[in-house]
């Protein structure tokens, strides 16, 4: 465990205390350095490519069911997140604070029945996509696996040209 030396004054443990605090969560916030953001879903939804238009539809709660009539489950990560930082700004073109304000005019509105669930971790991600039926995520697609269901963006998937999660 880490100790002051004794000679150190209150105000220099304090402000050491808050450097090493500010710095700490840096380090688990690092996300990778930027590749496609691949769409996943349950592997039971019946649909394998969305437009754009449809994608930002569900991420903003606009589009509530599949088609089949299953409820989508909106699954996005924390706000430290490559994965959402891609999804707000090219997909949704708002900043965290609209993103947060469109949300909560809606659930203030009663617009929606369910708010986005957040996951933490790319792996809790595919965990959750694949326990709820209707579920979406955004991962990156170097994570995809072979158990996953990757949804086309007009048609094209991530790594293609032209691909619009980047």
């Amino acid at each position: 465990m880490f100790r002051f030396p004794r000679y150190t004054t209150r105000w220099t443990r304090l402000l050491t205390l808050c450097l090493m605090l500010a710095w700490l969560p840096s380090l688990g916030a690092q996300a990778p350095a930027g590749g496609d953001v691949a769409v996943v879903v349950h592997p039971d939804t019946s649909l394998d490519d969305l437009s754009v238009n449809e994608l930002r539809r569900a991420v903003l709660g606009d589009r509530e069911f599949w088609p089949g009539g299953v409820r989508i489950t909106l699954l996005v990560r924390a706000p430290v997140a490559h994965e959402r930082d891609v999804v707000l700004k090219t997909l949704c073109q708002m900043t965290e604070a609209q993103f947060r304000q469109h949300w909560i005019g809606k659930l203030y509105r009663a617009d929606t029945a369910l708010a986005p669930k957040i996951v933490y971790s790319s792996a809790m991600a595919i965990d959750m996509v694949n326990r709820f039926p209707g579920a979406i995520a955004f991962i990156d697609a170097s994570l995809v696996s072979n158990g996953l269901k990757v949804v086309k963006i007009d048609g094209r998937v991530p790594g293609e040209k032209g691909y619009a999660l980047r």
